[in-house]
């Protein structure tokens, strides 16, 4: 059977499909081989609304322009709420782990989205991550306490140890997450419980 004209046959669309939700984390080949096939059974009741909301979320949410979050408002809700702590800035390394912290409902200040940690094995350096607008932030003179909330990897130290030689001169207070975050840790995977008590924990830098 030929394709329509000038379109894809139904086995090209359908191999498209899997082939993006392949690039999803933790989809591998035969997963998204899996959730297609289960989108394609029920296209009027899953697939097509799937379809919908993710247009209307990609048209929406946006990154927040101080301090990296995801929201359909910039600032995010969270830079605007001012019941917030306004002095203290937890610096993550991406917006899987402000969701996280915000999960476990343990800080009440700010957030600062790094974008990814230093990494000279894949080649990012200071200038791939957000860390010059934290730098402003904190000259800006409103922040007392950075909160470096970072990935217990080789990675994640080498940027807080980075991050703090940059931070020193400012004078600001700048602490590390303590017990509970296991070497290689991740915190958008760690429960409640121990990313609570990492935070309460937590100890200078």
């Amino acid at each position: 059977m030929l394709p329509p004209e000038g379109g894809e046959n139904a086995t090209d669309q359908v191999e498209r499909l899997i082939a993006l939700l392949a690039k999803l984390p933790g989809m591998g080949r035969r997963s998204a081989r899996r959730a297609a096939l289960k989108l394609l059974r029920d296209p009027g009741g899953l697939m097509l609304p799937l379809a919908d909301a993710m247009r209307a979320t990609a048209e929406a949410v946006r990154p927040c322009r101080i301090c990296g979050n995801l929201d359909t408002r910039d600032p995010c809700h969270i830079c605007v709420d001012p019941h917030r702590e306004q002095d203290i800035v937890c610096v993550v390394e991406g917006v899987a782990d402000l969701w996280a912290l915000e999960r476990a409902r343990v800080h009440r200040g700010l957030y600062h989205v790094l974008g990814g940690v230093l990494s000279a094995l894949s080649g990012v350096g200071p200038g791939d991550l957000r860390i010059e607008s934290l730098l402003a932030r904190v000259s800006a003179g409103e922040i007392r306490e950075v909160i470096l909330a970072l990935p217990a990897t080789v990675d994640g130290a080498t940027t807080a140890h980075y991050l703090h030689d940059r931070l020193r001169p400012s004078g600001v207070v700048v602490t590390r997450l303590a017990q509970g975050v296991p070497m290689g840790g991740a915190l958008d995977v760690m429960d409640d419980g121990t990313l609570a008590a990492a935070l309460k924990a937590r100890r200078p830098a």
